[in-house]
């Protein structure tokens, strides 16, 4: 520990060649500037608006900034500040003698497998505990010692405990996920988008359409608010990962008209949660624009789905906007076995994609659009779901609508590529084989070679020339960020609800800029933001049911911020900032394809074999850049659960 703090004394801040340039800070705008940098934006908007068509969100799972990017050159990392001015750096960890220790954040790589870690907890109550709030404050002090409690009983924790604690701050670089880093060193990487609900998974599959979880429904049904901290109750907003009512047992729908469920989500044929249906307004209906009528006339339950967005249907049915395509493609949704579109998938004894027609690979509770009763029951807008194969067969294929559209990306319990772990560990070979990145049963370097091939196909595809690609997490995993997350608006319990800590976002684009790094802050609205400025969408905030149940929370409850945060709440960045001036009127090249597709060799071989990372990427972390010793815990295991150390 004190060779770190030594090391750690040296100037943070030193300029070195690894720094990147091109970073774009979030600058106070004095009064006189204001007019100016309004009529900039919306040039750049008006810009954006003529070049981009195609909209791809290839949206992964349980990642922090820290965690992934926290050593990222140039970026708002671990390592900007000196330690004692770097919220949570050291932070209490008690010892297996029962005494206090201190963690501070460390590096792990290949020689720990770090793209197998196992899951730890990002609960609603796990993430405000660790956030540890303090005068309105988040301290962000509290991640190794809450982690830590959860597996340990009594003032003396167990290893197993301890070692979760210590996996709460660790982090990964570009030898791990070369990949990613690959694409946030030639793109552009925000480094203050924070997740929109301090939440686990489904609240950030929810907010990534609807810029929100529920907090209108509960402004309009107080009878429907969660009770206790949120953790399990099926109320609102969503702040847990129950399933969507589309789909399970408590579903009227005949068996064989009911939306898809994972197996593994019953036992004993009972579902172990059931989320509410959901009402609000999202990208679903609001990219329906002067089609809303039509479609949703033909809603098999308008009663039980209509009631909270009958306003904003009449509003979108009399405007002009036209209809844009919207898709929703995830992994195993499909009721039949996928056909790969990898050929080495066919031999790779990964387990079917699907298992007697059970959706075997399927997240039920990551699909944001089956939580709707106006989707599960509105054959159009249900029509718009899909499973991950037919993502790469309409953009290899040329299927997509030429209109244009946005597509969601998603993966799953298993990867279509036939790809195993570069760890032989026979529990890792079985149970890390997963592509959408979630800790516990994903592989890290699976999922970015997901990403890569979906990024290769849309960059090989006609539509490359009008796309943009959002790269982005649906929470920060409970893993340490040290950032204190805005705070907007509170629940039913009191609680923080929004803002949690802060998620990478990566956005790709051949009008984008180069080795940019973002400080604009936002969260998971500003994706439904940028796609309502893409395709001059009334924002969600401004439909008039929404908008009326925002000056009625904040009649009733005094927040200002209850309502979808694409609109109307201050500091939610548009992601406009991402493209350069210059591409979009022509006076710079557009990035052609060739500087975008990742060799195939990379994709289908993991780092391991292939060597790539750090070093082949020309990338020197900051930690090693400032000559920073790491010091992994002697009794550090990445998997406490997969591979429990013996006590």
């Amino acid at each position: 520990m004190q060779s770190f703090i030594r090391t750690c004394s040296i100037a943070i801040l030193a300029t070195t060649a690894a720094f990147r340039t091109n970073s774009l800070a979030a600058q106070p705008i004095k009064p006189q500037q204001r007019s100016t940098h309004v009529a900039a934006a919306q040039i750049l908007e008006q810009l954006v608006q003529k070049k981009i068509r195609y909209v791809f969100v290839l949206y992964q799972e349980n990642r922090s900034f820290d965690s992934y990017f926290g050593t990222f050159p140039g970026a708002e990392g671990l390592f900007s500040r000196q330690p004692n001015e770097t919220p949570g750096f050291y932070q209490p960890l008690l010892n297996t003698d029962g005494s206090v220790g201190t963690m501070h954040p460390f590096r792990i790589g290949p020689n720990q497998f770090a793209a197998d870690t196992d899951d730890i907890d990002h609960s609603h109550p796990a993430i405000v505990a660790k956030e540890d709030i303090q005068n309105s404050t988040p301290s962000m002090d509290r991640f190794a010692l809450t982690e830590e409690r959860k597996y340990s009983h009594g003032p003396i924790p167990s290893l197993k405990g301890r070692q979760y604690g210590e996996l709460a701050m660790a982090y990964e670089d570009c030898d791990t996920i070369p990949i990613l880093w690959r694409y946030a060193d030639h793109f552009v990487l925000f480094d203050h988008i924070f997740q929109l609900m301090a939440g686990p998974s489904t609240p950030g599959n929810l907010s990534i359409i609807g810029a929100q979880t529920g907090v209108t429904q509960w402004v309009l049904h107080p009878n429907q608010a969660y009770t206790g901290n949120g953790a399990r109750s099926a109320g609102e907003p969503i702040l847990n990962d129950n399933d969507p009512f589309w789909g399970s047992p408590k579903d009227p729908t005949p068996a064989a008209n009911k939306m898809p469920v994972n197996p593994r989500d019953f036992k004993n044929g009972k579902e172990y949660g059931t989320a509410l249906n959901q009402t609000y307004a999202t990208l679903p209906l609001s990219t329906l624009g002067a089609s809303a009528k039509r479609v949703m006339d033909d809603d098999s339950d308008p009663a039980g789905d209509l009631g909270d967005v009958g306003k904003d249907i009449q509003y979108l049915a009399h405007s002009r906007q036209k209809p844009v395509p919207f898709g929703w493609y995830q992994e195993g949704y499909d009721p039949v076995p996928a056909q790969a579109h990898s050929a080495q998938a066919a031999n790779s004894g990964a387990g079917p994609i699907d298992a007697e027609g059970m959706h075997a690979s399927y997240l039920t509770h990551h699909n944001g659009p089956q939580y709707f009763g106006y989707v599960a029951n509105n054959p159009r807008l249900r029509s718009e779901m899909h499973g991950l194969h037919d993502f790469f067969t309409a953009v290899q294929n040329g299927e997509l609508p030429k209109a244009g559209g946005v597509f969601f990306v998603k993966g799953g319990f298993h990867n279509s590529l036939g790809l195993r772990p570069a760890n032989p560990d026979t529990a890792v070979q079985k149970k890390f084989l997963g592509d959408d990145d979630h800790p516990g049963y994903s592989d890290a370097q699976i999922s970015e070679a997901m990403l890569a091939e979906a990024v290769n196909a849309i960059a090989n595809s006609p539509y490359w020339g009008q796309s943009a690609i959002i790269i982005t997490w649906d929470d920060s995993e409970g893993d340490y960020d040290h950032v204190p997350p805005p705070i907007n608006t509170y629940g039913p319990d009191g609680s923080v609800i929004s803002d949690g800590p802060r998620v990478p976002l990566i956005l790709i684009s051949p009008y984008a800029k180069t080795h940019a790094i973002v400080h604009a802050t936002g969260n998971h609205a500003s994706v439904v933001k940028f796609v309502d400025s893409v395709f001059k969408l009334t924002p969600l905030a401004q439909l008039p049911d929404e908008k009326h149940a925002r000056v009625l929370g904040e009649k009733i409850y005094g927040q200002k911020n209850l309502g979808p945060q694409d609109a109307l709440t201050s500091s939610v960045t548009d992601l406009l900032d991402a493209f350069d001036k210059n591409r979009l009127l022509g006076k710079r090249a557009p990035i052609p394809t060739a500087d975008v597709v990742v060799p195939a060799r990379l994709i289908q071989n993991l780092p391991e074999t292939t060597g790539y990372g750090c070093k082949a990427l020309g990338i020197v972390p900051a930690d090693k850049a400032l000559g920073i010793k790491n010091e992994i815990p002697s009794d550090f295991n990445a998997r406490p659960t997969t591979d429990p150390t013996p006590e």
